[in-house]
């Protein structure tokens, strides 16, 4: 019984740290929202507020990720690839378009972060390395530590539909970053650098709205998949409860019967 009285105060503590577990959506969109709307901002405040150049605008609206990139990277103790990839973009692009005085470089810059992160995610799940499961997987286990172990034993098995799945989610994702980087190059040299400034926000929102809609297709077999194995983990405890009270509800019984024998030889 005491076993049982265990789980059953463990219950709400459980619940408590998944409640106070960071929401992995609040936890993706920040650095992203802050990586655009920032610059964005600068820009439009460098250049229609202060009448700066294109040029001098886009450069300093740059600085702002770039600084944020090595605070996050000092901050951490630790080198970030792909924020290092950002960062060296980044400071190619400022470099380029004060050498060349063309404002259109420092839109173009932004497909080279996109092209690498897609080339590098359609070539690994072509290897059979789903490169956007680290990403996903907080999404699909929602901070349950039962969805998480889950997880764990979906991958550690090499389940074929759950590697599948992880898969074409990469795939997925890795052809959008590739069609959204083609998109910005074609247009930065076809449209105004003015309404590229905003039109390249709104390519990046769009590829990643698109590769969310499509990528459900994988997503919904994973979310099932995730609930049917930690449905078959809390079926095994609930056995195993059953299996571990058993004994102390036989022996309470016989205890009991042994008890009320005097008074009736009485």
């Amino acid at each position: 019984m005491t076993q049982v009285q265990q789980q059953t105060q463990a219950g709400p503590e459980e619940v408590a740290a998944a409640e106070q577990a960071p929401n992995p959506l609040v936890t993706m969109v920040k650095p992203l929202a802050l990586d655009i709307a920032v610059p964005l901002g600068s820009y439009y405040l460098l250049h229609d507020g202060f009448g700066l150049g294109l040029v001098p605008s886009l450069m300093l609206s740059s600085i702002v990720p770039a600084i944020r990139t090595v605070a996050g990277a000092a901050r951490d103790r630790s080198f970030n690839g792909l924020a290092g990839i950002m960062l060296a973009v980044n400071l190619v692009g400022i470099v380029l378009s004060f050498v060349t005085g063309d404002a259109r470089l420092m839109i173009v810059k932004d497909s080279a972060l996109s092209s690498v992160v897609g080339i590098l995610t359609v070539i690994a799940a072509a290897a059979g390395k789903p490169l956007m499961s680290a990403g996903l997987k907080p999404f699909m286990t929602k901070g349950k530590a039962a969805n998480v172990r889950a997880w764990d034993r979906l991958e550690a098995a090499v389940d074929p539909r759950f590697r599948r799945a992880e898969l074409l989610f990469s795939k997925i994702w890795g052809l959008s970053l590739l069609t959204e980087c083609v998109a910005r190059i074609v247009l930065a040299f076809i449209l105004p650098v003015s309404t590229m400034v905003w039109l390249s926000t709104v390519l990046l929102i769009g590829s990643i709205v698109l590769a969310s809609v499509v990528g459900s297709i994988a997503t919904n077999p994973i979310e099932r998949m995730i609930e049917d194995e930690a449905g078959k983990e809390n079926a095994a405890s609930d056995d195993a409860a059953v299996r571990r009270t058993a004994p102390d509800a036989a022996n309470q019984a016989n205890h009991s019967g042994q008890s009320t024998r005097p008074g009736l030889l009485s």
